[in-house]
């Protein structure tokens, strides 16, 4: 037998300890971090139970999925052992709040308390930094008509506009979009930036060397971690592993958005305006007049056949799609057979030639996936009636997934894990811990639950004008202090013409401002009430009593008609509404229930206008994933709870 383990005095204490009992250097670096916070940090047993299972995940090869409820301070769980790993790790998030979070304060926090050199950088899209050789072609073509026809710019971009970004560009470190002073026009900035469709690459771009986009990719291919978006990862996995470099571990924050943004990623999206881009990209090659107008009047045919068909599934071999597409696919491949016959040695017409042969072989591939029968994906067209946009998605993405799993240490993390998710993005059974670390936060002692249940059904046509009764009660015995969440569009305007005479508080909406604006007033007024639909239902950090009421006016259900959710639910079977519905449901409503507790200190309510919660079989399901707030039918305990908070010091 092994000799028993030698006994070791802990000086600090006194006491006798075995090594079992000691912490291990994760456990100690990880303390020596939170220390260091501003205003000192404390002891969460949940983060360090979370960085022992990291730390066991990225040592074995293995992979994680653990729920770290709002307080936790997952960011720093898993960045501290991935780091004393010494494995370089690619931080997806589903958010630009928290990967600015990450690359402006905790990376940089880390980088003087870890005790070791690190180094860290963030990757974007290659349209979100300015092209230089673009920038190049506009300064040689001079202003007015003359630039915009010959770099095949957009009519409605303002050359004043643009002669300031290029002016900027030989004068900004980065070209990184989101360093600008001012949002640029979506019209400006795409004159003067390419996306990933249409660059031909640095070996092929006269100023290569100097590209923004290349400089960034080098600095993540130096870097210990690396900051992504979700979607910047899934065109990577598209791309066969092309975008991304090599790496050991994979976290994914914000884990609860991985499938649906998996899901575009993975397939095609084709609406008209890449059939104007495009044309626009030949016109400042050819002077092929009737060839361009050819590949521009695309756009509205393949507009045309899209039209009918909005909103719902398109069927396989749907007659107007495939012949929009069979003449589409002809103008493009004549296009791209006059653009491969030019014969020049000026490197900046090889450049744009390249840039537009690009994008048209990318519209072709697309043309001809569209009108194919691919098992296991649903094509459907959305987007708006001015311009309707065919998606063909995969309705599964585990396929998608699983060769990743293979190649790194994955943990997938956020507040609230939908159930079933380890299953559906493919994560192998015998190689995946699932665990909830719950949260610091005392929801029972500082949050209150309450369920509208004597409200009818919301499919009730009564249910509306009830409901806003409720709303203003609420809103009035807080104070103010409200963020109301809403299903649809058509529920926030109803409910903002109903209540706003009824309450003597000012009421904020969404597309009053931009978003981080909306946030900043709502913040910055404390009696205001913000007013918002699906876009605010996560992502939204407003701790304090700004924030003491979040009303959600009823239970976020996928619409019965979308035509993906349609296609998961079918595949399904019968198993569909606990498999598909209640689980996106669920996630949701946790999402927008944690809006509410953003510290230790906050106190507050959610209120949920929705009597199914009360009800409906499945209520259980969906309270269990609640935080564990206390809970009541009685709107007189809900108001007088939060009068208590708004009275309170």
């Amino acid at each position: 037998m092994p000799p028993a383990d030698p006994a070791v005095l802990d000086v600090a204490t006194g006491d006798v300890v075995t090594p079992v009992d000691q912490p291990s250097a994760g456990a100690v670096a990880l303390r020596r971090v939170v220390a260091a916070l501003p205003g000192g940090g404390e002891a969460r047993p949940g983060q360090a139970q979370m960085a022992e299972a990291v730390a066991a995940a990225v040592a074995g090869g293995t992979h994680l999925v653990v729920q770290a409820g709002t307080g936790t301070g997952k960011t720093l769980a898993y960045l501290v052992p991935a780091l004393l790993a010494g494995k370089r790790t690619v931080v997806a998030t589903a958010t630009k709040a928290l990967q600015d979070q990450l690359v402006g304060r905790d990376l940089p926090f880390l980088a003087r308390h870890l005790d070791r050199p690190i180094s860290f950088a963030a990757l974007k899209g290659r349209s979100n930094y300015l092209c230089l050789q673009r920038a190049h072609e506009h300064l040689e073509a001079g202003s007015g008509d003359r630039q915009l026809g010959l770099a095949g710019v957009d009519r409605r971009a303002s050359p004043a506009e643009i002669r300031a970004l290029v002016e900027w560009s030989l004068t900004t470190d980065t070209g990184d979009r989101a360093h600008l002073d001012v949002e640029p026009t979506a019209s400006a900035w795409s004159a003067l930036s390419v996306s990933a469709a249409e660059c031909p690459g640095a070996a092929k771009c006269p100023i290569g060397t100097a590209c923004f986009a290349e400089r960034a990719k080098h600095a993540a291919a130096a870097a210990d971690v690396v900051v992504v978006n979700l979607h910047l990862y899934g065109a990577h996995l598209a791309s066969g592993g092309a975008v991304l470099p090599d790496h050991d571990v994979l976290v994914v924050d914000e884990a609860h958005q991985l499938e649906e943004i998996i899901s575009a990623t993975a397939g095609v999206e084709l609406g008209p305006g890449r059939f104007s881009a495009l044309a626009r990209a030949v016109g400042a090659v050819l002077t092929d007049v009737a060839l361009v107008a050819g590949v521009d009047d695309a756009a509205a045919l393949w507009g045309t056949a899209l039209l009918p068909h909005r909103g719902r599934r398109v069927p396989v071999g749907s007659a107007d799609v495939a012949e929009a597409a069979a003449v589409a696919r002809g103008r493009v491949d004549r296009a791209l057979d006059a653009l491969r016959r030019i014969a020049t040695t000026d490197e900046g017409a090889l450049t744009r030639r390249d840039r537009a042969a690009k994008l048209a072989a990318g519209i072709a591939d697309d043309l001809a996936r569209v009108v194919g029968d691919v098992e296991g994906t649903v094509c459907f067209v959305e987007g708006t009636e001015a311009a309707p946009v065919l998606r063909v998605a995969p309705v599964d993405v585990a396929a998608t997934l699983e060769p990743l799993w293979d190649e790194v240490a994955a943990v997938l993390t956020s507040a609230t894990i939908p159930v079933g998710l380890s299953e559906r993005v493919g994560l192998p059974e015998g190689r995946t811990t699932v665990l909830d670390v719950g949260s610091p936060f005392d929801f029972a002692a500082n949050g209150l639950l309450y369920c509208a249940a004597h409200l009818p059904d919301p499919r009730n046509g009564a249910w509306e004008a009830g409901a806003h009764e409720e709303l203003a009660a609420l809103i009035t015995a807080a104070g103010g202090r409200t963020l109301a969440l809403f299903t649809s569009w058509r529920a926030m305007t109803a409910a903002l013409d109903a209540v706003r005479p009824l309450v003597d508080v000012g009421v904020l909406a969404q597309g009053d401002r931009p978003k981080p604006a909306l946030v900043d007033a709502f913040t910055a007024d404390e009696p205001t009430c913000l007013f918002a639909t699906l876009g605010f239902w996560q992502g939204i950090d407003v701790p304090g009593r700004t924030l003491s009421l979040v009303v959600i006016d009823r239970l976020p259900f996928p619409r019965p008609d979308d035509p993906l959710t349609q296609a998961r639910r079918e595949r399904a079977g019968a198993r569909a509404f606990g498999a598909v519905d209640l689980p996106r449901a669920t996630t949701l409503l946790a999402q927008g229930a944690g809006r509410l507790l953003r510290s230790g200190t906050d106190r507050g309510v959610v209120a949920v206008l929705d009597p199914r919660l009360a009800k409906a079989s499945y209520r259980w399901d969906i309270v269990r994933a609640l935080p564990p707030m206390r809970r009541t039918r009685h709107r007189a305990e809900a108001e007088a709870f939060l009068r208590e908070i708004t009275t309170s010091p």
